[in-house]
């Protein structure tokens, strides 16, 4: 299957609050327990707990200036991302595909929308997102997608369980950008 077949099968479309145990779902699947290990994108061996929880997700799809994108293909959700408009720049997160799925391009389909996207509704100039330092293979292939690393750093919400139990004690996040216009 080449990418514009993949591009083809895939349906981008605001969530609504129907898709939120759906969304839940997918994020912790891709992130979380021992299942997110299918596929490459896990934090399980730096975090446990959850990733995120149906009040998170309900309250990103209400929010003004902000928009979850579900991927569905053959109606069945496989992918989403969170945009958020911020002046000048749109922010990019709550990026999950089904980890089965992973590997096979769609990342690099969905986030390639995901900037149309932001740049066409809002105008945005740059997107903006935060990684945790430790995932340099994250952080990695994000750079082959033409972001670069800041240096700019925000503490990890150690304590806040709402984002996970970290195992580590040297998490933070890193602001990584990629120019829009």
């Amino acid at each position: 299957m080449n990418a514009d077949t993949r591009a083809a099968a895939l349906t981008f479309r605001d969530a609504t609050p129907a898709d939120v145990d759906g969304l839940v779902a997918l994020v912790e699947s891709a992130y979380r327990g021992d299942a997110s290990r299918a596929g490459w994108t896990t934090e399980a061996d730096i975090l446990d707990g959850q990733r995120t929880d149906p009040e998170g997700v309900l309250a990103v799809i209400e929010a003004a200036d902000s928009r979850l994108l579900t991927v569905e293909r053959d109606g069945r959700l496989v992918a989403c991302c969170h945009l958020e408009h911020r002046g000048q720049h749109a922010y990019f997160g709550m990026f999950a595909v089904s980890p089965a799925l992973q590997g096979a391009g769609l990342g690099k389909l969905i986030i390639a929308e995901a900037e149309r996207q932001a740049r066409e509704t809002w105008g945005a100039r740059e997107m903006h997102m935060t990684v945790i330092t430790v995932r340099e293979e994250l952080i990695a292939w994000y750079e082959r997608r033409g972001y670069r690393r800041t240096g700019r750093t925000s503490a990890f919400p150690y304590g806040d369980e709402r984002f996970g139990v970290p195992l580590r004690d040297d998490l933070c996040f890193e602001l990584l950008v990629k120019d829009l216009a």
